[in-house]
C-alpha cells in the first residue's frame, strides 16, 4: 500500500518517551474515568502531563498510576500505525485537537490492545524499548493535577 500523505509535523519527539506518553494518558482514562491530558510537553529528560481530575489522586492512586504503566510496558506490546479516514475516526475519537487543515487521511497509533489514538509522531516499535516509567513529582491545582516524569 502506498503511504498517505499526511499533514507536515514540526517536532521531533523521544519515541521512547512519546510512546509512554500513550501509555500514561489510556492509564488515567481507565483509572479515573478523565479524559486525555488537557496539556503535554514531552522532552528526552523529563515530562509532564496535565489532567482535568475533580479532586487530587492519593499517594495509592499516584503509585497505581506508576505500577500500572510500568506493567503495560513490561508486557512488551507491539506499537503498530493504521491509516483510517476522518470520517472513520469521528466514529472512535475525539476529534477537537484535529487541525483545521488536517489531510482526510489520519494516522491511528495502537499500543496493542491497550491504547489507540490519533496522532502524526515518532513512537517505538515495542513498548520493551521504554524503560521503566517514574513519576518524580506532582501536584493538583484549580481541578488540574499534574505529574512529572522520567524514564530510567
Amino acid at each position: 500500500m502506498e503511504q498517505p500523505q499526511l499533514n507536515g509535523h514540526n517536532k521531533q519527539e523521544y519515541p521512547p518517551m512519546h510512546t509512554c506518553e500513550h501509555i500514561v494518558n489510556r492509564t488515567m482514562v481507565n483509572l479515573f474515568g478523565c479524559g486525555r491530558a488537557v496539556s503535554a510537553h514531552i522532552e528526552r529528560k523529563k515530562s509532564k502531563l496535565d489532567f482535568a481530575l475533580p479532586q487530587p489522586p492519593t499517594d495509592e492512586d499516584i503509585a497505581r498510576i506508576e505500577n500500572t504503566v510500568n506493567e503495560t510496558i513490561a508486557r512488551h506490546l507491539d506499537v503498530t500505525t493504521e491509516f483510517i479516514t476522518q470520517e472513520e475516526a469521528a466514529q472512535r475519537f475525539d476529534m477537537k485537537r484535529l487541525p483545521e487543515n488536517a489531510s482526510d487521511t489520519v494516522r491511528v497509533v495502537k499500543v496493542g490492545d491497550y491504547d489507540d489514538c490519533l496522532c502524526i509522531g515518532a513512537h517505538v516499535q515495542n513498548t520493551s524499548e521504554i524503560g521503566t516509567f517514574r513519576i518524580i513529582s506532582h501536584d493538583y491545582n484549580d481541578g488540574i493535577f499534574r505529574m512529572r516524569f522520567k524514564l530510567l
